[in-house]
């Protein structure tokens, strides 16, 4: 597995599930005849749905809301419950159904749940995580998030089966199955939206997804099959540190390919330039990204087969990325993300994130010739996340429920069918096609190596037009994935989203 949140995933067509309902708290119902391997429907039934009151400065004004917690049931097409999918949802009382977007936010993995959204990015209470000297034993403890965006839409954070609470009812077969698939992701997810908006009586609502990694990869997918299969318009996607292209970014291995290393270098240049205090925004940028789609890729493709081409790359590479002229020529110019990671803060004993190469931990075997330990990043706000989400969930809301809390499951990430044969910029294409007054917003922090910026430069460059001067805008920003964990980064996020909701 190269790394939990960036997995490629992708598999051939399951049967449409029958529309999810609402869950009532009620045992699951009984096993069918043809039903293979444990039998989980005598777990403790989840309770029913809670609301509480809070209040949060948002924006610089005090805004009232609502908090709930609860549960949407997943059936199969023979009326068996086969899941619980929890959610949180933040409403604003007295306010017109009619004009009030609602906003569905998902997070990435495949196996994240959507706290790293709710805690870090846009939901009204917020927890520091995500920069250098971050660390698990930090509070737990949420303050009120100024660059929240409550004041402008509802927010509903889903999380998927084998994240968070939600769970499947199935043995791992009929998990794996059902939920674990790009497809079946796609279907059940969607139904889950459409079920909430029914409950909710939000049908009329403006209606907007955010995705955050490969949550990027499911907003286009999910936009397209609420258009054309659920009769659900979305009046904007945003799509937050997107993995939308796993053949740009995930097979460094692949030596013909020279698209790994080229959307990898203008975030690596970009973390360069930080660390010497001249990444002035993107405009820092642009030099490398025209000598990225120009020499750069002239003489990856040339090779060790022209002298003249590996000495252009090592003087180019190595003063871009700041590292070791030769490491870059015994590389041929070819450095990959984990090579960068390591090289780079090699001297002071330390290894950098994938999320955020600046953020960095010390290297705990520094001599051994792989990395041996996880992600700084992903060490550090496992435990501050989970608790900030657990609390909320079962102490300030009290929906009470003795299980484990999935912040980041390895399980589902081990168990997902994998098949890299389909794509989301198909079905982004689509859903513009489909919907041109559709706004699209692709978010990115300049540092993150994880989901490189580039590859949606890339994607951008290559649509047509749909009749508009730019059929997706792409924002970028100081940061990493996360960079929503600087605050300054946080609240251009938030402008930039203002934009697009038409506030």
């Amino acid at each position: 597995m190269r790394r939990l949140l960036l997995a490629a995933l992708l598999v051939t067509p399951l049967p449409l599930l029958a529309a999810p309902d609402k869950g009532d708290g009620k045992p699951a119902a009984e096993k069918g005849g043809d039903d293979k391997g444990a039998d989980k429907s005598d777990l403790p039934p989840f309770p029913g749905d809670k609301t509480v009151k809070q209040q949060a400065v948002i924006g610089g004004k005090a805004v009232a809301y609502q908090v709930t917690v609860g549960s949407i049931a997943i059936r199969d097409a023979k009326g068996k419950k086969i899941g619980e999918v929890m959610f949180t949802a933040y409403t604003v009382p007295g306010r017109a159904a009619a004009s009030r977007p609602v906003t569905f936010a998902f997070n990435g993995g495949p196996g994240a749940s959507a706290a790293f959204l709710n805690f870090g990015a846009i939901g009204p209470k917020r927890i520091q995580f995500g920069a250098q000297g971050d660390a698990p034993s930090d509070p737990a403890v949420a303050r009120d998030n100024p660059n929240s965006w409550l004041d402008f839409t509802d927010l509903v954070f889903v999380d998927p089966v084998g994240t968070g609470f939600s769970r499947s009812l199935e043995d791992e077969a009929g998990t794996k199955r059902d939920f674990y698939t790009a497809k079946t992701d796609i279907e059940y997810l969607s139904r889950v939206v459409f079920d909430w908006l029914t409950e909710n009586g939000r049908q009329t609502s403006p209606k907007y997804l955010v995705g955050e990694s490969y949550g990027g990869y499911r907003v286009p997918r999910l936009a397209y099959y609420l258009q054309s299969q659920l009769g659900v318009g979305l009046s904007g996607i945003t799509m937050v540190s997107p993995y939308l292209n796993p053949m740009a970014i995930g097979d460094e291995d692949n030596a013909l390919s020279p698209l790994p290393y080229m959307v990898s270098l203008p975030s690596m240049t970009a973390a360069n330039l930080e660390r010497q205090g001249k990444l002035t925004g993107p405009a820092a940028l642009a030099d490398v990204e025209a000598y990225d789609t120009g020499e750069f890729a002239t003489d990856l493709f040339r090779g060790r087969s022209d002298p003249q081409a590996i000495g252009r790359l090592t003087q180019k590479v190595a003063a871009y990325t700041g590292l070791d002229p030769a490491l870059v020529q015994r590389s041929g110019g070819r450095i990959t993300v984990r090579t960068f990671l390591r090289e780079v803060h090699r001297k002071e004993g330390k290894i950098g994130s994938v999320y955020d190469s600046n953020v960095t931990a010390y290297d705990p075997f520094p001599a051994s010739a792989e990395q041996q330990s996880n992600d700084p990043i992903l060490d550090s706000i496992m435990a501050p996340t989970t608790g900030a989400a657990v609390d909320l969930i079962t102490n300030q809301v009290g929906w009470k429920i003795q299980a484990r809390y999935n912040l980041l499951s390895y399980d589902v990430n081990r168990l997902w069918d994998r098949d890299n044969s389909d794509q989301p910029v198909a079905d982004l294409r689509r859903a513009i096609a489909a919907d041109p007054k559709m706004g699209v917003l692709i978010a990115h922090g300049m540092d993150d190596l994880s989901c490189p910026y580039f590859a949606s430069r890339l994607i951008i460059d290559q649509m047509p037009s749909f009749g508009k001067a730019q059929p997706a805008t792409l924002a970028l920003y100081p940061g990493g994935h996360m960079f929503y964990s600087r605050s300054a980064s946080a609240a251009q996020f938030r402008q930039d989203a203002l934009r697009m909701y038409g506030r």
